[in-house]
This record gives C-alpha cells, structure tokens and sequence, in this order.
C-alpha cells in the first residue's frame, strides 16, 4: 500500500477490522479548561484506549493485515514504548511471539507493559541506530515480520481511526448542540514524533471532516518536524525533551503526508508541556503522560489562533512512570 491507497475506505475497512480489539475512547469537556484556553475544547482520550494508547490501533491493524504463514513467524519491533506494549499485545491475541527492541532508559512502566503481554524485550542504547541495528539482528534470527512504529501504511490507516471516532462524535454533539447536521469541528491538533498519529489524523480530516484545520504540537527539544515543514524535507529529530514518546525523526511514508496537509506545527518548551499535563490532571482528573499532553500545551501557547474556535485534541497516551511524578510537578 501507498500514499494514493489511503483512501476513505481504507480508514473504514481498518476500523471493521480493529473493532473488536479496541476501546472507543470517551471524549471529555471541561468548561474551565475552555476558559483558559480561549475556546471550545474536545479531547479525544486515547490514554483510555488498550495499552493505554492509540498504538494500539495502528498495531492491530498491521498485525492484523499480515498473511496467516508469515503472522506464525511472529511480531518484531523497536520502540520506547507504546508501540512496543501495542504489538506485543497483538502477538498474545493473535497467539504469536513478539521480539521488541526497546533502548534501555525506556519507562520502566512501559517495558513492565511489553513483559505483561508476554513480548521478548531486547534492550539497545539509546539511539535510533542501535535500535534499528538490534532490531535488524532479531528479524535475521527469528524470521518475524518487522511492524515499524510509524513508517507503515497499515498502521497509519489504524492510527487514522481516532480522529475517526473524534469526527463521529463532534459530528453528533455539535449537531445537537447547535442545530442542524454537518457541523465540523474548527481545528484538530494531534502531537508529532515519528508521524504516525499525525499523518492519520490528517487523513482522517481529508475524508470525514474536510473544512478542519490540522495543527500538530511538537516539543520545542525535538522539533524536526517543525524543522522539516520549513525546509520541505526530513530533519534529523533532537533528543532533548520530556516527552519521550515523540524523540523519533518522520519516515518517508508519514512526512508526504504531513507535508500536503498540516497547516502548522506549534513547538512547546518542556515547562509548557508540564503546565499543560498539570491542568488536565487537575481539571480533567485523567492521567496523560508528557508527550499527550503536548497538543494542548500548543493551544494554550497559541491561544489568538484558536480563540473562540471548535478544536478537537487527541490525547495520545497514558502511561506515566509514576515515581517520576515529582519530577514533573516539584
């Protein structure tokens, strides 16, 4: 599958097929949070999905997708997490070893997530070439099919799913909220790592709710992405944030995509994104880990471009560590 296959049906067809193994996440309001950031705020909660993130869309898909005699050889990947947690997860259901490469200063809640599953973790330093070399050495030996993070059509298509469901549902509360049917939300603003979620998202806006802007919100230590819209091709990503999730450069499937339709991406300094994790904490009373709240510390940075504006937010995870806790809010 390419670029020019993602269409509409191919979201929907994901969708049917990742059904069963997925939560439909809630979306939550908070009038206070509106307040303070100048604008009507609907928040996507993927933190509640499986695994506790919308990796696990993107996985099932992919994993789902694989023909019987190669899906027997079993699941490889290399992530810092989330995905990681999300691919081992299919493994155990689609009753297949998992191999994952994950660098050693991954969440250890993250690596207790891959164990739970039942995934075989190989720890790397790391780096993006001691992943990717790990990662290569696992495949050579178990001849298990690689499911990259982010650079994969099939897990694009699942990641596209959220903002899906997003759209669905704005769809039903803003008609019913305002009068009439086809009301569509002003923005959507997803964060940005590798690009997965982002180049869904924006897809997803392409096919079902055309006349929403997508933004992206993007740690101001790791700003490739930022880095990339400007030069027009792909930067190298920067590993100096606390979102750890959102350390990777995009691939050369996802950034395409991103290219042709986010409008901007916002950089947020780490302080803004604790200041924005701490409100939803706080007013929300969810857990978000550092990189789900990135999207809304750009709103709040942001506010004179989404005042008074419909904006729906993807909250992409929620697996904090959570004897870092002073660290975030000391």
């Amino acid at each position: 599958m390419d670029n020019s296959l993602i269409t509409k049906a191919t979201i929907e067809e994901a969708h049917k097929r990742i059904k069963p193994f997925i939560h439909r996440t809630p979306v939550l309001t908070s009038a206070s949070l509106d307040d303070i950031a100048g604008c009507r705020l609907y928040f996507k909660c993927e933190n509640f999905q499986k695994v506790g993130a919308f990796k696990a869309r993107g996985a099932m898909n992919a994993s789902l997708s694989l023909d019987a005699t190669v899906l027997k050889k079993g699941l490889a990947t290399h992530s810092s997490g989330n995905h990681a947690q999300a691919i081992a997860r299919a493994g155990k259901i689609l009753g297949v070893k998992s191999y994952i490469v994950m660098p050693r200063t991954a969440p250890e809640i993250k690596k207790n997530g891959v164990r739970g599953y039942g995934g075989e973790i190989f720890e790397c330093e790391p780096t993006l070439a001691a992943r990717e070399t790990t990662l290569a050495e696992v495949v050579l030996k178990t001849g298990a099919t690689e499911i990259h993070p982010f650079n994969n059509y099939e897990v694009i298509a699942g990641q596209a799913t959220a903002a899906k469901e997003l759209f669905e549902e704005l769809d039903t509360r803003l008609s019913s909220e305002r009068g009439g049917g086809g009301i569509k939300p002003d923005f959507i603003i997803a964060p940005v790592g590798g690009g997965g979620l982002l180049s869904g998202t924006a897809l997803a806006a392409k096919y079902f709710s055309p006349s929403t802007e997508v933004t992206a919100g993007e740690p101001a230590g790791s700003d490739d992405a930022f880095r990339s819209l400007k030069s027009g091709k792909i930067e190298q990503a920067q590993s100096q944030t606390i979102a750890d999730g959102l350390l990777t450069t995009l691939g050369d499937k996802t950034f395409p995509i991103i290219k042709e339709l986010v409008k901007e991406v916002i950089t947020v300094a780490d302080d803004e994104i604790i200041a924005a994790m701490r409100l939803i904490w706080e007013r929300l009373k969810i857990i978000v880990e550092p990189s789900c709240a990135v999207p809304f510390a750009a709103v709040l940075k942001d506010k004179e471009k989404f005042a008074g504006k419909t904006v729906g937010i993807i909250l992409s995870g929620g697996n904090v560590d959570l004897g870092k806790v002073g660290k975030f809010f000391s």
